[in-house]
């Protein structure tokens, strides 16, 4: 894993992004930042009350000289904020309580993305998804044709790198939700570097079990390759048959996948959820994400059992989005 993100940190080194870590009271954050400001590659800024954030950085024998933290009860520009906040959220906030909500750091930090005076945000070791999340999709919102975000996971082992999705967000999605969640996962593929191949998986392989959940997954198949002709996208396939090609000649001899697929779309949370998971413990991949995808800007979600790298290594993937996403406008 350590080859992936040496080639993130050589993509982003000379953009110097700028990444909200707005739970900053938590340690791991702020041992994160300070490893981020001393490698030169992200700057971070930290969101919290000034004092009890250098307090908690000296009791932890963290520096965080050079790192900008802001205190949302004592920013220059809160009344900028407040109004580019009421006109994102149309009529749905007032100016009171805009002020009000705006003292969340989630919401504070996501502001900054929105207002550009930060490229992308992490946050989640202190906060469930949805306060990290809720935010993002109030304010930054969805791209254009995408209706709902996803999360999806990069897993790496030695020179093997593939893309499980959606395994974070999606409980139940419809085929025309599963077709946006390919097409979103495949534009995440590139950003790793890969020309994505994308499987759509069920228990059947090209009809050869019917049910409501199989014409599920072909339908999302067909949406998604009248919508991007330009990817390789196909399904229903059993795993091995889009995974192994001596399977594949056998069970889909005429897919252009030929069972060298790496993106994998799986039908369900819990088929995906389980997925990674299983290829991460019994397979030995190092499971990279939760990585948010299909908003307009990146933001993205930690656990909350997450160490100093996991905060570090994220805010290098969503620096790396933040890049990307301005290449593509």
């Amino acid at each position: 894993m350590s080859n992936l993100f040496n080639e993130i940190k050589a993509q982003i080194e000379k953009h110097n992004p700028t990444i909200v870590l707005p739970e900053g009271t938590d340690e791991r954050i702020l041992e994160a930042a300070a490893n981020l400001a001393k490698d030169k590659v992200v700057t971070p800024i930290i969101i919290g009350n000034v004092d009890e954030v250098q307090e908690k950085a000296m009791r932890n024998e963290i520096d965080l000289r050079n790192i900008t933290i802001i205190d949302p009860r004592n920013y220059d520009g809160i009344e900028e904020m407040i109004a580019s906040f009421v006109e994102r959220r149309k009529g749905k906030e007032t100016e009171e309580t805009a002020r009000e909500k705006l003292l969340d750091v989630n919401y504070f930090g996501t502001m900054l993305v929105h207002m550009n005076k930060a490229d992308g945000l992490v946050s989640g070791a202190a906060h469930s998804t949805g306060d990290t999340v809720r935010p993002a999709l109030q304010i930054i919102k969805t791209q254009p044709g995408i209706k709902r975000t996803s999360g999806v996971f990069v897993m790496v082992k030695d020179e093997h790198k593939f893309v499980f999705g959606d395994c974070a967000i999606n409980i139940a999605p419809n085929s025309e939700e599963l077709a946006e969640i390919a097409i979103a996962t495949a534009e995440t593929a590139k950003v790793f570097g890969l020309d994505p191949k994308v499987a759509m998986l069920s228990f059947s392989t090209k009809g050869s079990a019917s049910s409501i959940e199989t014409k599920k997954v072909s339908e999302a198949t067909k949406l998604a390759q009248d919508a991007r002709p330009d990817l390789v996208i196909d399904g229903e396939f059993q795993f091995d048959a889009a995974f192994v090609p001596a399977v594949a000649k056998k069970k889909a001899p005429d897919s252009p996948l030929q069972g060298e697929a790496n993106v994998f779309i799986f039908p369900s949370l819990e088929s995906g959820n389980l997925g990674y998971k299983i290829a991460q413990r019994l397979g030995g991949y190092d499971a990279i994400g939760p990585i948010l995808q299909g908003l307009n800007k990146p933001v993205n979600d930690l656990s909350r059992g997450c160490n100093v790298a996991d905060v570090y290594k994220l805010s290098l993937i969503t620096a790396m989005q933040s890049i990307n996403q301005k290449v593509t406008l």
